[in-house]
């Protein structure tokens, strides 16, 4: 019998689970707000895309194209396929008359099948397969006449030899058109976005829609790369675009143009640090830096490669071969016996064009308006031509030396290589693997303490508000409908299974960090009332054992779930992890916050007024009182204010 297969994830792959997820919806949620607050409409890609975009929009030679994508034919004749992989790669034994003569029937029947595929429109008339069909039947004769003066007696060696590399090279020929051929469109896994948005762009003709188009998206991308410290072959991008049509006008003054572009370029970065703020990322550094145009980069890189050629011999091997195929991309280089040498290179910055000179300076200007905080960066290149003027980056803390969080930059050229109108661009990525590890490992504000060992900031945002439970058959049938009730007026209900012990409920109650229990009882039904047990008391000192009509659970349950939401958006603030006591203990949170600088003192007092009613009403007091209407309303209100609240704005 056959073992079985314990099958787990593909390398470079992996399972997102409860409770982490809920710190990527959050994540993500932010994203849809603040882009949203900006005019940014969602845009939802296909995965896989015809091979030849990527291959124009990132650079057929670069590694993500060459090396990184997942590519295949997107076909239904599996047979062909089948054979054309046998005879490209089928190696012969030279004077075996009955192998080459299985060979020839295979190609022979490759061939024939491409061409009835062919004519039933399954296979499209490429300049492959048109040569494939026109030149096999010669080619596999030539083989056949080769093969069989290799079986004719008394061969001189000399003879064999010459016959032999006659065949070795006829074949090798004829396997090189095999491989050519084509059985349908060769596609990809979408390694990035980018050039997928600039598609949609082009097919959907946005060009005529009000300009600019300013889209996002977030999802998966592949990339067969060596997996890393927050790098997968399968990872999360959140992106946003903004595309304009360019449209020639001799009229425009040129001037206003730049500073348009420049104005445009700062609103994208603006945009997304406020997303990193909201989203609680400490420490995000941004890079930012000019690369000039097709003006003035042109004369930039030939001065680059003429100075890289005077130190060819200290350079490693890849700046080696960049040297001649892309100069930009020696700046790149993080070796660290080459820092010496590229500290001494001539920057780019220096060797700008008029126009570019005051796109750089009036984006600068404009970040500085808006509060944005930036370094300048004269390594931070693009290597491919359509990317022009501004190029920029953000790191975040928690993620090694490679700590790029998001990149972006302008290029008004890419709509235009795919085959659309003249369309200025400018966008980012941001790597969503590599912002959640940070924002669970590394943002920790400046100055202040960082426990590991205290509970994860998404098992907090995933506790549960209520568990609810019964002691009997009929009563677990209105456990059930209570808990749907409550959660259909937005309550996170645990529900044990039916018939679980009630202080196995409990304990249960108290593993998972929840509040409150609501427990329908024989005696509860008759009496049209509740049980609630407080598992986790607010006050030591009031009572954990009481009881609420069936007319008031929905709003008790409002009430409990606004004091847990509070407390969530506040520990958000906090981007730290207290530990369970003082989770509990609300007030010394918010003194903490306070203290440093992260919630106005207000806002605090605010919450802290409103925080002794909620207590109450969870340990049992009357739900008719005026303060428990009071309590809600005006919690809601503060809520709202937090939820809006961003940590860096405070």
């Amino acid at each position: 019998m056959a073992e079985k297969r314990k099958f787990q994830a593909i390398k470079g792959t992996r399972d997102l689970l409860p409770p982490e997820t809920e710190l990527w919806n959050r994540v993500e949620q932010t994203a849809r707000e603040v882009f949203g607050t900006f005019g940014f409409g969602e845009i939802r890609l296909p995965i896989f895309e015809p091979t030849e975009l990527f291959a124009r929009a990132v650079g057929g030679e670069t590694d993500i194209v060459s090396k990184e994508m997942y590519s295949f034919e997107d076909h239904d004749l599996p047979e062909l396929s089948r054979i054309r992989s046998i005879v490209s790669s089928r190696t012969i034994a030279f004077g075996d008359p009955q192998r080459f003569q299985d060979f020839r029937l295979q190609v022979e029947e490759l061939w024939q099948g491409l061409k009835d595929a062919i004519e039933k429109n399954l296979v499209g008339r490429t300049p492959e397969n048109q040569r494939a069909l026109a030149t096999v039947p010669g080619l596999l004769e030539e083989c056949r006449q080769h093969q069989n003066e290799l079986a004719s007696p008394n061969l001189t060696k000399d003879l064999e030899r010459e016959r032999t590399q006659r065949l070795a090279v006829a074949l090798d020929t004829l396997r090189t058109v095999l491989r050519s051929i084509s059985l349908g469109d060769e596609v990809s896994l979408r390694p990035e976005a980018t050039a997928s948005v600039c598609r949609a762009y082009i097919q959907h003709g946005m060009q005529q829609l009000p300009q600019p188009v300013k889209l996002y998206y977030m999802g998966p991308m592949f990339r067969r790369e060596r997996p890393q410290k927050g790098r997968y072959r399968q990872f999360y991008q959140i992106g946003a675009e903004v595309l304009e049509a360019a449209r020639p006008d001799p009229t425009k003054d040129r001037k206003k143009e730049t500073i348009r572009d420049a104005a445009t370029d700062a609103e994208v970065i603006g945009m997304l640090m406020t997303f990193f703020d909201r989203s609680g990322l400490y420490g995000a550094t941004l890079y930012i830096n000019s690369i000039g145009c097709r003006d003035c980069r042109p004369a930039y890189v030939n001065l680059l490669r003429s100075e890289l050629l005077k130190v060819r011999d200290k350079l490693g091997s890849d700046s080696q071969r960049r040297i001649e195929t892309n100069p930009l991309r020696v700046l790149d280089s993080k070796l660290e016996h080459e820092q010496p040498i590229i500290e001494q290179l001539p920057r780019i910055g220096a060797h700008l064009c008029e126009e570019c000179r005051s796109h750089d300076s009036e984006m600068k200007r404009q970040l500085e308006l808006l509060g944005v905080a930036f370094k300048e960066n004269w390594r931070l290149v693009r290597g491919l031509d359509y990317y022009m003027r501004t190029t920029f980056e953000i790191t975040a803390r928690g993620l090694g030396s490679q700590n790029a969080v998001c990149g972006g930059g302008r290029y008004d050229g890419l709509v235009e290589l795919l085959g659309g109108p003249p369309t200025k661009g400018i966008g980012f990525a941001i790597g969503e693997d590599r912002l959640i590890l940070s924002l669970r490992t590394g943002s920790a504000q400046e100055g202040t303490s960082y426990d590991e060992s205290l509970p994860d900031m998404s098992t907090i945002l995933q506790r549960p508000d209520v568990v609810v439970t019964g002691t009997s058959v009929e009563t677990w049938k209105r456990a059930t409908q209570l808990a749907a009730s409550l959660r259909k007026r937005g309550l996170f209900v645990y529900l044990p299974r039916p018939g679980t012990n009630l202080q196995r409920v409990f304990d249960a109650g108290h593993k998972l960090g929840i509040r409150v229990a609501i427990v329908v009882g024989e005696d509860e039904l008759k009496r049209d009332d509740y049980v609630i047990r407080v598992l986790a008391p607010l006050d030591p000192t009031s009572s954990r054992d009481f009881r609420v009509r069936t007319g008031d659970v929905v709003l008790y349950g409002k009430i409990v779930k606004l004091r847990q939401d509070l407390e969530r958006a506040l520990l958000r603030l906090a981007a730290g992890k207290p530990d369970l006591e003082t989770r509990r203990n609300i007030s010394a949170l918010l003194d903490r916050l306070v203290e440093r600088e992260l919630l106005p003192l207000k806002l605090a007092g605010a919450v802290k007024d409103v925080l002794p009613a909620l207590n109450r009403t969870i340990h049992g007091e009357s739900l008719a009182a005026d303060s428990v209407q009071w309590a809600l309303a005006f919690g809601n209100l503060l809520l709202n204010e937090l939820e809006k609240l961003s940590p860096m704005e405070v």
